[in-house]
């Protein structure tokens, strides 16, 4: 059985793909109670000496707000650490996979939806980050795949925890009665994320380079959180009264940093629309 080292074990994503991936390979699980993933040099010592084929390389500090307020230290979590696990795959001749972000892309002057070549420019720190080093593994390795996700979301299943997103932000709002705003001026991805899971040994399997996961979606954010609600049997008086449109955010400088998935359709990985992945998620989870 191929020997999976992962990173970020305990993360929404990765226990969703070890869930789902059981039976298929051993996972070397690493969280930072393994490793410190502050200290590039102790990283690239840890992979150098473990026993794996493949590195799924998901540890990251993805809270935008801490990027922002300690730059070194999360440089050193996002770039840093995922240079030094790469160098070390390389020079091992395993194949890593980074997960990188549609974040790349927030402040890209091109027009979206964006490929995998298209130019990159990001206004976070967390995308700069993600950037150094999607470039870094670019030019210095031989076999790996950057997967550039938009935002994903699910549900809550046996040990596995959803990090928040629009269906969990949506049924919040629902749920207590208290009206939210929603961004007008943003447009992005979103997929289910039972997509990567499921899919898994295909990824893995695919050739090398960079691809773009996202299922397509042409709604602003607020116009996306309308139709869950709807899809949730929120009635029309209702959604008027808790979904409400963020009209400030962004108004000077729209944002819209949609990924193109063609290149990874092409290669046999499944995605579809939004719609599609929101039904899909109701119908798993009995709420359809």
């Amino acid at each position: 059985m191929e020997r999976v080292l992962i990173t970020g074990a305990r993360g929404y994503l990765a226990s969703l793909a070890q869930l789902y991936n059981a039976g298929r390979y051993e996972f070397v699980r690493v969280s930072h109670t393994d490793v410190d993933f502050r200290d590039p040099r102790g990283v690239e010592e840890f992979v150098r000496s473990a026993d794996f084929d493949v590195c799924l390389h998901m540890a990251a500090d993805a809270t935008t707000a801490h990027c922002e307020k300690d730059p070194e230290g999360t440089h050193r979590v996002n770039t840093e650490s995922a240079i030094a696990i790469a160098r070390a795959c390389h020079e091992r001749r395993r194949r890593v996979v980074f997960i990188s972000t549609e974040q790349c892309f927030n402040a890209s002057g091109g027009t979206a939806p964006f490929s995998e070549d298209d130019e990159q420019a990001s206004t976070t720190r967390y995308g700069q980050q993600k950037m150094e080093a999607d470039a870094w593994i670019r030019a210095n390795v031989d076999d790996y795949l950057i997967l550039r996700f938009s935002w994903m979301f699910g549900l809550a299943l046996p040990g596995v925890k959803p990090s928040p997103n629009i269906l969990t932000n949506v049924m919040a709002t629902l749920r207590s009665g208290e009206p939210a705003a929603f961004r007008v001026h943003e447009r992005r991805n979103m997929t289910y994320a039972q997509r990567f899971a499921s899919q898994l040994p295909q990824i893995l399997a695919l050739p090398s380079g960079a691809y773009h996961f996202a299922s397509q979606n042409g709604r602003t954010t607020y116009e996306t959180a309308r139709l869950v609600a709807e899809r949730l049997g929120c009635s029309a008086a209702e959604l008027d009264r808790l979904i409400l449109p963020d009209e400030k955010t962004y108004a000077e400088r729209p944002r819209d940093f949609r990924l193109a998935s063609e290149k990874i359709q092409a290669a046999g990985i499944e995605l579809g629309t939004f719609e599609e992945d929101l039904d899909a998620c109701l119908r798993d989870f009995g709420l359809a």
